[in-house]
């Protein structure tokens, strides 16, 4: 396998400095490249190129289809366009932002990215955007059912197709080759990392294992399939094939080895069917993990959807629940703003910024589970105005300072705060997790507060409130920043804020745009 050094950051003059020309019968610009195919037989020169939103994708497998190059950029954000070169094995890219581009090529610098088992190989483009013939319907239709999946809203006619039963939140998964077990608990960490799992059902059916599994959201599902169908679970063998169910709500009678409501853990364990207590079942996802880490997990998924610690990678301390937040502005971050963002996400039992590097902090999270979704949804955010980094920790919790030892406030215990949003078994919170996102959802405001207030509020918070929509009981509400990144700030400083009367205002990220 060629060495991660491959992955070049800096762009080969001769491979990319590309002319672009309309050819009458292929739909597409074409580009003709300096290199004959995505082979690097001609050493060039190395030159740094700037970032651009514009990926340059090298040495795909012949079979490669778009829709599996657009799942290398999809956890990193969204996919604006898509050139595919098929006789010179090359892509090119195009993101949403520059930001998601520079996340997804410092994510590839440091785990190979695959597809169909197949090393491939990511590098900016010298071009700032595509500039593609909208008369390629196809790629136009694949590109439109991603968006439209993505931001949760109703494709066109058009695309209905494209997207299938994309509507439903509920996957139908059958494994082919299982000559190793694969359980309830090995499904769940693997696809838990691309959104929340509520409900599995396992069960043989022709002689095959089978499953179906709910996410909380239909869009989860999607991402979920484009990464994982056709992907093998261990290596060359217990392969994944993953389609949309018609069922759109799964309904959990017992809590046992064969089916699982996460959403209601107080469920019986049924006739004759062992319980899961917690304490076996940690044990059983520690046996997975190995299991998985052991026999390379999901290879090719593995680096499209790692991205943000989406599957836990081999040689990654998948069982800690312990994250390690890097690129922090150390003169704005606090214990508490870092408890806020990532208590969206997971209950924070303690963090720690770090004495002699002030940038890095610990996170300790109530369980590995939430450690995974806090880090894929918290990764390459933006926070006080620095692209923030965070992975598995080595550790496997944070310690205190000694008694009577000062560490100048740097190290807080939140296991005990009344502002955890997971307590409760079965919490509709569990329902309501979503990316970190420009508009924000507000709950328990006060009767008497009119939609000024709100938008003066969140107006001195810094940024700039672009839309306000008032839920028709008016105790909740959807306010849009102009950013995510001023979003993110705003959820910070003004989650719990005391309206008066002793009503705190709850602030999360939505899924809905106004």
């Amino acid at each position: 396998m060629d060495g991660i050094s491959d992955v070049a950051v800096g762009v080969k003059r001769g491979s990319d400095e590309l002319s672009m020309y309309s050819t009458p019968n292929s739909g597409v610009s074409s580009i003709s490249d300096g290199a004959s195919n995505g082979s690097d037989s001609k050493k060039l020169r190395v030159e740094e190129a700037p970032p651009s939103r514009v990926l340059h994708i090298r040495k795909l497998p012949n079979e490669a289809s778009e829709t599996e190059v657009i799942a290398l950029g999809l956890p990193f954000g969204k996919v604006t366009n898509i050139l595919t070169l098929k006789g010179k094995n090359q892509a090119f890219l195009e993101m949403g932002t520059e930001e998601a581009a520079i996340t997804m090529v410092n994510y590839y610098t440091t785990v190979n990215p695959h597809i169909r088992n197949v090393p491939v190989f990511i590098q900016y483009s010298n071009h700032k955007e595509l500039k593609t013939d909208a008369g390629n319907q196809r790629t136009q239709a694949v590109l439109q059912a991603v968006s439209a999946v993505q931001s949760g809203g109703s494709p066109s006619s058009d695309v209905q197709e494209a997207l299938a039963a994309a509507s439903s939140p509920v996957l139908r998964i059958i494994i082919d080759n299982m000559f190793y077990p694969v359980t309830l608990d090995v499904l769940q960490q693997i696809f838990s990392k691309f959104g929340t799992v509520m409900k599995i059902i396992t069960f043989t059916k022709n002689n095959q294992f089978q499953a179906l599994l709910q996410f909380s959201d239909p869009v989860n599902a999607q991402q979920a399939k484009l990464a994982l169908d056709g992907q093998n679970i261990y290596n060359s063998c217990c392969t994944l094939r993953i389609d949309f169910s018609k069922l759109v709500n799964l309904n959990v009678k017992y809590n046992n080895d064969k089916s699982r409501d996460y959403t209601r853990p107080e469920l019986p364990a049924g006739d004759g069917q062992p319980s899961l207590d917690s304490t076996v079942a940690a044990a059983f996802s520690k046996d997975s993990n190995s299991l998985l880490g052991a026999l390379n997990p999901l290879s090719a998924a593995a680096a499209a959807a790692a991205a943000a610690g989406r599957v836990a990678l081999a040689g990654q301390a998948g069982s800690s629940g312990v994250l390690l937040v890097s690129n922090l502005n150390e003169e704005m971050v606090a214990p508490q703003s870092l408890f806020t963002l990532f208590g969206v996400y997971g209950d924070v039992q303690r963090v720690k910024i770090l004495y002699n590097k002030k940038d890095s902090a610990l996170i300790q999270m109530s369980d590995a589970n939430q450690a995974q979704l806090a880090m894929s949804h918290v990764n390459g955010q933006k926070m006080y105005g620095k692209i923030i980094r965070v992975t598995l920790s080595k550790h496997q919790t944070v310690a205190l300072p000694r008694d009577g030892l000062d560490d100048q406030g740097l190290t807080k215990d939140f296991a005990n705060s009344p502002l955890h949003r997971f307590k409760k078994p079965g919490s509709k919170n569990f329902q309501n997790i979503f990316p970190p996102s420009a508009t924000l959802h507000l709950s328990n405001v006060p009767q008497d507060v009119t939609e000024e207030d709100l938008r003066l509020l969140f107006s001195n918070a810094g940024g700039t409130v672009k839309a306000f929509k008032f839920f028709q009981d008016r105790k909740m509400a959807l306010l849009q920043m102009s950013t995510v990144e001023e979003a993110i700030q705003a959820l910070i400083d003004l989650h719990n804020y005391n309206m008066g009367g002793n009503q705190h205002l709850r602030v999360s990220f939505s899924k809905s745009t106004i």
